[in-house]
């Protein structure tokens, strides 16, 4: 293979990795926008311990449902980036099981993921709009039943945000071992990975203020 081919073959190559990567960043910060934007203009907010105020306001949301499918499909398109941005990193030797593992690292991330938004997004609206509805001893059931919910809904949370960071983390130092990305990049997930790690065991071990049982009577139940 004479010098000039080889030349031509490495620019090829160059050429394709820019473009990978280049699809891999679209993904990433299209991805995170997304969530971003969903979150902050359409899901209800609030004090998140503060259980007979939240709960409310998630029954009383009208797009509940379809701002949790958005946001579902906003971290799979972001993580369908990290995906990508694997086959830049699978071919070089140092990085190959790092890469490897994160990649497997993001496909949990992702499963992990779909159970949580199916819990909150689905399980959580169900639970909070029968309290609503309820009335008597029932609403005191109903209640006990949406704060369950809300539990495994923070369970699922901690451990997706600890699976994310270590996906980030693998990712980070990944690049960082090719070469083949911009050593900011890596630097970038791993301190991010890091941060997501230590988040996930807040939410885990934090203790969050616990509403007595006796008031978290309804607008209407507390008038009647």
């Amino acid at each position: 293979m004479g010098p000039d081919m080889r030349v031509g073959e490495e620019a090829d190559t160059a050429g394709s990795r820019s473009r990978t990567l280049t699809i891999a960043g679209g993904l990433m910060v299209g991805g995170f926008l997304l969530n971003v934007i969903l979150t902050a203009t359409l899901h209800p907010s609030g004090e998140e311990d503060d259980h007979p105020e939240i709960f409310t306001k998630y029954a009383d949301s009208g797009t509940w449902i379809a701002v949790h499918l958005g946001q579902f499909i906003a971290v799979l398109v972001t993580l369908s980036g990290l995906l990508v941005l694997y086959r830049v990193l699978r071919g070089t030797n140092g990085s190959s099981l790092l890469a490897q593992l994160a990649a497997a690292a993001a496909v949990a991330t992702a499963a992990i993921w779909a159970v949580l938004q199916g819990l909150d997004g689905v399980g959580l609206k169900q639970a909070v709009d029968s309290w609503v509805s309820a009335s008597g001893a029932e609403k005191t059931i109903r209640f006990a039943n949406a704060e369950t919910v809300r539990w495994l809904e923070w369970g699922l949370q901690s451990y997706f945000r600890i699976l994310l960071g270590l996906t980030l983390a693998l990712f980070g130092t990944a690049i960082l071992t090719s070469r083949r990305v911009a050593g900011w990049m890596g630097w970038t997930a791993l301190v991010a990975g890091v941060c997501s790690v230590i988040v996930g065991v807040d939410v885990a071990t934090a203790a969050w203020p616990v509403v007595s049982r006796t008031s978290w009577v309804s607008p209407s139940s507390s008038s009647s």
